[in-house]
C-alpha cells in the first residue's frame, strides 16, 4: 500500500486529489503545477516484477522522482501516478506488455515534492527461459512538441474516462 503524499515533502501551493489505483486502493496525491525539466542526457531506469512492483532503479530515478532509492525498490512504480494521466494509457501498457510487446509513450510522472516531469517511455518485458519475469522501463526527455499533443489527447481521455478497466491480468 502507498502511502499518502505529506504536506512537508510539498513544494509550494498544492491540490489534494485521492487517486484509485489498481491493486493499491486509494492514494491521497498532493499535486502543484511546477515542472521539472528532464535533465538533458540523461536516461531513467527501472525494473519490476510482472505486478509493477520496483525491483530496481538508477541515479537519475532517484533524482528525478524525488524518493529515496529505498523508498522506490519494493513500492509500486504507481507512486509516481500523476491524476493528469488516464487510465486508458495505462490499459494500453498492460496489454501490451503482458503480451509480450515493448510499449512506448509519453508519462506525466508526480514527484514526492508534488512537482511533475513528463518522460518518453519504453517499456520492455523481461523474458527468462520463455517465462515473463518482469519489465525493464527506459525514459529519457521528451520533445515539447510531443508533450503539448500528449496534453490534449490525455484531456480528451480523461474527460471520458469512466472506463471498466481495472488494472493488469494474468
Amino acid at each position: 500500500m502507498l502511502k499518502p503524499m505529506s504536506p512537508q515533502d510539498v513544494t509550494g501551493p498544492y491540490r489534494s486529489y485521492d487517486l484509485m489505483l489498481y491493486e493499491e486502493g486509494s492514494r491521497h496525491l498532493l499535486v502543484t503545477d511546477e515542472e521539472v525539466p528532464f535533465p538533458d542526457g540523461r536516461l531513467i531506469v527501472s525494473r519490476t516484477d510482472t505486478k509493477g512492483i520496483i525491483t530496481h532503479c538508477n541515479q537519475s530515478f532517484v533524482e528525478m522522482s524525488g524518493y529515496s532509492k529505498e523508498e522506490l525498490t519494493g513500492a509500486a512504480h504507481s507512486i509516481l501516478r500523476h491524476p493528469d494521466m488516464p487510465t486508458l494509457a495505462f490499459k494500453g501498457l498492460w496489454d501490451d506488455v503482458l503480451a509480450g510487446k515493448i510499449w512506448h509513450g509519453y508519462v506525466k510522472n508526480l514527484r514526492k515534492d508534488g512537482r511533475f516531469y513528463w518522460v518518453y517511455a519504453t517499456v520492455i518485458p523481461n523474458i527468462r527461459q520463455g517465462q515473463m519475469v518482469g519489465f525493464t522501463s527506459v525514459r529519457r526527455k521528451p520533445s515539447r512538441e510531443k508533450i503539448k499533443s500528449s496534453i490534449a489527447l490525455y484531456q480528451t481521455l480523461k474527460a471520458g474516462e469512466g472506463s471498466s478497466w481495472e488494472g493488469p491480468t494474468q
